[in-house]
């Protein structure tokens, strides 16, 4: 869709669409209690009896604190959710995180801790010499883990992008320990998706500030413990790059890894560290620090796993965002690099509470003025060198994707779209989520995620990479989340299992539910109705209960 711009107020604004009469959805973003007792679910249609453990959900669900409210959608309270699957039958449970940030907000009745869009105000009780002084410290990271549930040594944290993640017990929802990623390894902090090996390593990256500026390190943690009540001992930096510009690193929210590789991307996103570190004088929040720089190049940096060597050749491609890879791997000297992205990276900007709470004209000029974003992939040809030739096709003509060898160390990509014109009628795709456990680095056929006609996911879309064919689950009114594949006992193809999501109803109350589809047909199979409501979540996993 080509971008119009008009003039509004002498400000650029960039219409990627022209949807009109989109539907009210405040009700996702307000706060809710927890329920840390089981409670029972209305079952309808049938839950197959195969699947047994705790789907595991994290997400924001609390939105204001005394008489001060959140600003952004990534600030709001973690709250964790479980719905245990045992014999057909589904209890749900949830428990606010009992965060550093939770326990001083609630003391306080105020917000007392600042988070990404929300910068605190001084403590009204000091005096005035004391608040003057506040408004020079540093802001401290919150631990309000809030994105995701994950697993190290096989045990479950949550965890944002902060240093901070928590031990969280996933039968209870307690929290057990505060673990802080920089007393173990030179990081300020480490994403909340980081990629598990078979068997039990993990790979994730973090940021580093030096006085040589900003880097960016991959982090390994071992596959088990040695001891019952250890966390990240043995956590290592396999290598550091250093940001391309010092005091302003790019932002990443993941990164893709193959069989051999760990793939980071950096993107046009940056974060301006001065702003970062200055904000709370300013009275700015972080994400007052984060801009997007369309002259800039997108860059993949490739990462050896078992040498922790960096590529020289460095694989460029035009700006673009990035949250979510889908999947990563390598076929005869390439590496094939799938992920949702856009063209424009302004989106976190958009995500503030106010404008999920709009209505009417208001919330359709916030949809339009969002960049869609698409399934693509990236092919990568490894064995570049000194004899490799200058501006020709590198890759082969399996793939519309092209590589071209531009200077020394250079190689310039372009994408090949992993969808349909169909996909564009549903928003494009978000959140998307493979077979995982058997399929992540290695050649795959099928993605599942949330087709995004909204702010948020209102549709759910499997895609067949054979054929780039799609089926999809929608009902109007019903906004599902992410889509987690749970594979069948004996599971013999790759689709063979079901899709989770838990699905929030903004114009009904207590109208939230399980669905359950099967993977293979995308049809429903069942649904467990919870009897309260919840808020529209981020991230989740299965955890099986032999």
């Amino acid at each position: 869709i080509t971008p119009v711009t008009h003039t509004e107020s002498k400000k650029q604004v960039k219409h990627f669409t022209g949807v009109q009469g989109l539907p009210c959805i405040e009700k996702i973003v307000s706060s809710v209690d927890d329920n840390p007792e089981p409670i029972n679910t209305d079952v309808t249609g049938r839950i197959p009896k195969w699947i047994n453990g705790s789907f595991l959900r994290n997400g924001p669900g609390k939105f204001e604190i005394g008489n001060q409210r959140f600003n952004h959608w990534f600030d709001g309270m973690a709250l964790l959710h479980q719905f245990k699957i045992c014999n057909g039958q589904v209890t749900y449970k949830s428990r606010f995180l009992s965060s550093d940030s939770y326990q001083a907000n609630s003391e306080h009745n105020r917000i007392a801790v600042s988070e990404f869009g929300t910068v605190t105000m001084p403590d009204p009780c000091k005096n005035f010499f004391q608040r003057f002084l506040s408004r020079f410290e540093i802001p401290k990271p919150t631990d309000n883990a809030n994105v995701s549930f994950v697993t190290y040594k096989g045990d479950y944290y949550v965890s944002t992008e902060t240093n901070i993640m928590h031990k969280v017990d996933p039968e209870t929802l307690e929290t057990t320990k505060k673990v802080d990623w920089s007393k173990f390894i030179a990081v300020n902090g480490a994403t909340a998706h980081p990629h598990t090996e078979p068997d039990g390593t993990s790979y994730n990256m973090g940021n580093s500030y030096s006085g040589k500026g900003a880097y960016y390190n991959i982090i390994r943690v071992p596959p088990t413990k040695s001891t019952e009540d250890e966390t990240l001992e043995g956590a290592t930096v396999l290598c550091s790059i250093p940001s391309a510009d010092k005091t302003k690193p790019s932002y990443y929210h993941s990164f893709a890894m193959s069989k051999n590789y760990v793939v980071f991307i950096e993107q046009p996103i940056k974060m301006d560290l001065l702003k970062i570190v200055t904000g709370k004088l300013r009275g700015k929040s972080i994400s007052a620090g984060f801009s997007w720089d369309p002259k800039l190049n997108t860059v993949f940096h490739l990462i050896h796993k078992q040498t922790g060597t960096v590529s020289s050749i460095k694989y460029v491609a035009k700006p673009m965002s990035t949250f979510h890879q889908i999947n990563a791997y390598e076929e005869d000297g390439f590496l094939i690099v799938d992920m949702c992205a856009s063209d424009d990276g302004q989106a976190i900007a958009n995500y503030n509470i106010q404008n999920l709470r709009k209505s009417g004209e208001a919330l359709d000029e916030v949809y339009n003025t969002l960049c869609r974003v698409f399934p693509r992939r990236f092919v990568l040809p490894l064995n570049v060198d000194d004899d490799t030739p200058y501006s020709q096709n590198l890759n082969q003509p399996g793939s519309s994707a092209t590589a071209m060898r531009i200077s020394q160390h250079k190689v310039f990509c372009t994408h090949e779209d992993l969808h349909g014109e169909d996909l564009h009628q549903y928003g494009g795709l978000e959140f998307p989520q493979i077979n995982y456990g058997k399929y992540n680095t290695r050649p795959y056929r099928y993605f599942y995620g949330c087709g995004f006609r909204h702010l948020v996911g209102d549709t759910l879309i499997k895609m067949d990479l054979k054929g780039k064919r799609m089926k999809v689950w929608e009902h109007p009114g019903l906004y599902p989340s992410e889509p987690v594949f749970v594979p069948a006992p004996n599971a013999t193809e790759e689709d063979d299992g079901v899709i989770l999501s838990v699905v929030i109803t903004p114009h009904k109350d207590k109208g939230t539910f399980l669905l359950v589809l099967d993977a293979k047909t995308f049809e429903e199979v069942g649904r467990a109705a919870v009897p309260v409501n919840i808020p529209y979540g981020f991230h989740g996993t299965f955890n099986a209960t032999a």
